[in-house]
């Protein structure tokens, strides 16, 4: 879904989009000049399609797993060489070996934010029930926390009821958190989600959708923020639909 999202905003603004296509990646081809079914360890196969393609920017979008370059007999040479460059897999690295690839051969590594037109979380409560007063304040401390824990590295979500953080994300994910805070919680919780101040958007928005907003709902859930200008909403009309249902307010935070 997000992967078509955005390379229809690209053809909105202009772009001439050639999709590559990492396993399914349903509605890409629809919006896509040219689609390229393509390996996550056929790495010298995408690189030389860039170049006869001439492409001089790229966005990223969805997911890789980092379990996939782990099985060396699987790779290729010139995912191999990056890797060896990489040293550590740790996102860092790996990011660093990737934008200095393709930043050797001219193609600019570009902001996904860019391409998310309302996808993006705005300021604002965007459902027809606003948080009170008191859920207010557990925003903000919540918001407070969220960066500090996206800052280390650590995660970027947390639950909180009346001042009181009952859940931190870690390697679980945001749905899982929001499940074991809301369990310690009960219903009246908050769920914040924020991002790291140093973020780089050129690789990952982080996110909610759906999914997310149900667990949050059924946990009882009364407010899910996510911080302004820098957490995607996925679906977002799906995303409201579901929290009115609830009467759980939905909002954007700076």
């Amino acid at each position: 879904m997000l992967p078509a999202r955005m390379a229809g905003e690209a053809r909105r603004h202009g772009w001439r989009v050639v999709a590559f296509t990492f396993g399914e990646a349903p509605g890409v081809s629809d919006q896509a000049d040219r689609t390229f079914p393509s390996k996550i360890n056929e790495a010298g196969a995408v690189l030389a399609a860039l170049q006869a393609e001439r492409i001089g920017a790229v966005a990223f979008s969805g997911k890789f797993w980092k379990t996939d370059l782990l099985d060396e007999r699987r790779l290729d040479a010139t995912l191999a060489g990056m890797k060896a460059e990489a040293g550590a897999m740790t996102d860092a690295n790996i990011v660093q070996v990737v934008a200095a690839t393709l930043g050797r051969m001219g193609i600019e590594l570009l902001d996904q934010r860019h391409f998310l037109g309302d996808w993006i979380g705005r300021s604002g409560c965007w459902s027809r029930r606003a948080p009170t007063e008191a859920e207010w304040a557990d925003v903000r401390r919540g918001l407070t926390v969220a960066r500090l824990v996206a800052d280390a590295g650590v995660g970027q979500a947390v639950v909180i009821k009346h001042g009181a953080v009952t859940a931190v994300e870690a390697t679980e994910g945001t749905t899982e958190t929001i499940r074991r805070g809301l369990a310690q919680a009960g219903p009246g919780a908050v769920v914040v989600k924020a991002a790291a101040r140093e973020h780089d958007y050129r690789f990952d928005t982080p996110g909610v959708g759906p999914e997310t907003i149900q667990v949050a709902a059924a946990g009882g859930a009364t407010v899910l923020a996510v911080e302004a200008e820098r957490v995607l909403v996925l679906d977002r009309d799906e995303c409201l639909r579901i929290a009115n249902a609830a009467g759980m307010a939905l909002v954007g935070v700076e």
